[in-house]
């Protein structure tokens, strides 16, 4: 059993303002995601400069933080966010949905793209590949804070998380990094990978949803559902899985599309 690593989720405190590492983690992934579309901008559009580019980074951001905020609401505690309303502004103690700033994300790039005159699947195959960075940051930042932890368990590399996070003191799977690594850093080479090259405008997008689909998918077997919700059906399927089944199938179907459309390649992003 490993010992879990004791951190304040209080990165810094200066009297009454106090800077968690849950919304750090948040810069990390936006500065992260901006220096890598910073490098890459000259191949997707050399008429873009870096004052359009960060206006995309925002507004995204934007998309990513509303959208991830009340998908969770919508999707994993709609009833407690009703009875008390103000909770919803209290991010710092978690509570982003992956699959709700996605939505954002689709909604910000369909937006900023009809004002730049870029198709959306454009800016997606550009952007998917950076998504990855706030994905394994906000992971991170779970593991901090002692949220989203896995089943018990006897494997070698278990840990028993915090009293406050954990009453029940087992030994239980570490899973916001596998998480981390899987959606984090084996996404973030899949794509990075296979966007080197030129694809089909759709490729790219497509195969983001299917493999953050089944990554997320296969760790919800060893990751405890949200309480208020519980499992949703058969003793083992979880808010997390039915929420991947729709992005399997969309990356299956664009991936298909991609590559059996007329294509018209894109530059390698």
């Amino acid at each position: 059993m490993l010992p879990y690593p004791q951190i304040d989720p209080v990165a810094v405190a200066l009297g009454p303002l106090k800077i968690h590492w849950y919304g750090l983690m948040y810069l990390i992934g936006i500065g992260g995601a901006w220096l890598l579309a910073s490098r890459r901008l000259n191949r997707f559009d050399p008429t873009w400069n870096r004052e359009k580019l960060s206006d995309l980074v925002f507004w995204l951001s934007m998309g990513v933080i509303v959208g991830g905020r009340l998908g969770y609401v919508l999707f994993y505690d709609l009833h407690q966010y009703l009875a008390n309303p103000t909770l919803i502004f209290e991010v710092w103690k978690g509570g982003m949905s992956f699959h709700g700033g996605f939505i954002g994300v689709m909604l910000a790039a369909l937006w900023f793209g009809k004002r730049n005159n870029k198709s959306f699947f454009e800016l997606m195959d550009f952007v998917a590949p950076l998504v990855p960075i706030g994905l394994g940051a906000g992971r991170i930042g779970n593991f901090i804070n002692a949220e989203l932890w896995g089943k018990p368990t006897d494997v070698p590399w278990a840990m028993i998380f915090p009293p406050f996070s954990d009453p029940a003191q087992l030994p239980r799977h570490p899973s916001q990094l596998y998480q981390f690594a899987l959606e984090g850093v084996a996404l973030f080479l899949i794509l990075w990978l296979f966007s080197r090259k030129p694809r089909p405008t759709m490729a790219v997008s497509g195969m983001f949803a299917l493999f953050y689909g089944i990554f997320r998918f296969i760790v919800e077997f060893v990751r405890v559902p949200d309480a208020q919700l519980g499992y949703i059906a058969w003793g083992w399927l979880t808010m997390g899985q039915i929420l991947c089944v729709p992005m399997i199938l969309a990356g299956l179907g664009l991936i298909w599309w991609a590559y059996n459309r007329k294509p018209t390649a894109t530059p390698a992003q």
